[in-house]
């Protein structure tokens, strides 16, 4: 129901608050011990922590092992609730980001994490979708805005958007107060270019009508609204439901190379642990039996070899647990801790343009990085930073140039101009020159075969901000 809270409070729709963070609450624990004990040199600690409960069978404390294990793990630990926080303090500043909501007649600011399935809602320019939504009307003729939506696709030029030619008059909030209907949409889902939904009229301005919607009028979560003043839309998919979440998968467990490595020589280590331990209490049932009257002041009781033989085999593998280094593990994390600092604290992937440093959003991968064969892509803007500028042109055989040297400046030999003139000097040839229409048509189709977007800055110095797919058309 649009703009009607009362009436949609019936359906339990999903509330507007997300969260990217690894762990919860109540999923920490589980969710830890699994990773933790996915690494067999934990497992094999707490295997020997286990056997040294056992009266009669471990030659050291039964605290020996189970304490260092948990140290180690309170270590892990500690590290892995760090990085969570930083995700849920950057979930709770975008959950907390301001919307303004249509209550009554007028708009009311609200957090992100209140807006509501049926919200009117008013989307200013450069600020970014709160939930997925309908758009109503815009602040440009017919309707019209534009989104970019370099978060969902990483494509940077803008998209178009349309409001329903019936909607698209709605421009004051006494207009969209006066709006009465519902919307039948589709269920949620994870494709970012379909949609399917009707809105239905209930009376007021566009009276009784049932008017298809399509993917022109949708802007999803996570776009930015770009080159128009405001938008009027009505919020149809929030929280979990919008399509960028739909499409978020949950953080899985990832085990790096070395950690691979490491569990791959740890069971390698284990076998060799268990043969020395199986020929050492061998070697000790022989030696027993061999010289047993010898031994009387043992308690060495008839009939319980077999038994013995097992629980010597236990007690060697508590003293050999050594072969396999409990600080192995710490050593790692901590090694990895200290690597994602150094990256944070790199000045070769500092940005002195937007003032933003390299972030290791999680220590755990930190040595993948060094291991990384070949890279896929699609273009090489990915990978290079595109920064252009337009430097030199050259109109019907006549070089133009932003910098031209000394030796290098045009001059007229046999009635040809030889050389570069400067780019300044072009508009004293378009008024002046007999070669004026042609460059005044080269200017001309500069100027209009493009998809570039003009954007008024009104405090800016250039007064002008250009909004272009790629950065060859932004300096054309």
């Amino acid at each position: 129901h649009i703009g009607n809270r009362e009436s949609n409070a019936q359906f339990k729709y999903k509330h507007n608050r997300v969260s990217t963070a690894k762990y919860n609450f109540v999923t920490f624990m589980p969710k830890f011990l699994l990773e933790q004990f996915s690494k067999y040199a934990n497992v094999f600690f707490l295997f020997t922590g286990c056997i040294q409960q056992i009266n009669g069978v471990s030659p050291t404390s039964r605290w020996t092992t189970i304490v260092p294990l948990a140290v180690v793990l309170a270590a892990t630990a500690a590290k892995e609730l760090a990085e969570d926080l930083k995700r849920h303090r950057s979930d709770s500043d975008m959950n907390k980001s301001k919307a303004r909501v249509l209550i009554g007649t007028s708009f009311e600011e609200k957090s992100w994490r209140d807006v509501e399935v049926g919200d009117i809602l008013r989307v200013q320019n450069k600020e970014a979708l709160p939930a997925d939504v309908v758009i109503l009307s815009s602040s440009e003729p017919e309707g019209m805005c534009y989104i970019e939506t370099s978060n969902l696709d990483g494509e940077t030029n803008l998209k178009v958007k349309q409001a329903l030619p019936e909607t698209a008059k709605f421009l004051t909030p006494a207009d969209l107060a006066g709006l009465r209907g519902h919307m039948k949409t589709e269920l949620p889902n994870d494709s970012l270019y379909t949609f399917e939904g009707t809105l239905v009229s209930e009376g007021g301005k566009i009276g009784y009508r049932e008017l298809p919607l399509a993917p022109t009028q949708v802007l999803l979560r996570g776009a930015i609204l770009r080159n128009t003043d405001w938008i009027y839309a009505v919020a149809v998919f929030t929280g979990h439901e919008t399509k960028l979440m739909r499409n978020a998968t949950a953080a899985p467990i990832k085990r790096t190379s070395v950690e691979k490595t490491t569990n791959r020589q740890i069971i390698f280590l284990f076998l060799i642990l268990i043969l020395l331990a199986v020929m050492s209490a061998l070697g000790s049932q022989i030696m027993t039996s061999r010289n047993r009257s010898q031994l009387s002041y043992l308690y060495l009781p008839d009939g319980e070899g077999a038994k013995t033989f097992v629980k010597n085999i236990l007690t060697f593998i508590i003293l050999y647990n050594n072969l396999i280094p409990i600080s192995l593990i710490v050593t790692m994390e901590i090694v990895k801790f200290q690597q994602a600092q150094l990256i944070n604290a790199d000045m070769d992937m500092y940005d002195e343009g937007s003032d933003t440093a390299a972030l290791a959003r999680t220590s755990s991968l930190v040595e993948e990085l060094g291991q990384v064969e070949y890279i896929f892509s699609d273009k090489t803007g990915t990978l290079t930073c595109n920064i252009m500028e337009f430097r030199q042109c050259s109109i019907g055989g006549v070089m133009y140039s932003d910098v031209v040297e000394a030796g290098k400046r045009a001059r007229i030999v046999d009635g040809e101009v030889v050389g570069q003139y400067d780019i300044a000097q072009l508009k004293d040839h378009i008024a002046n020159s007999e070669r004026g229409p042609m460059l005044f048509e080269f200017f001309q189709l500069l100027a209009t075969c493009h998809t570039v977007i003009p954007e008024r800055q009104e405090l800016a110095e250039g007064g002008i901000e250009y909004q272009a797919s790629s950065p060859d058309e932004g300096a054309l």
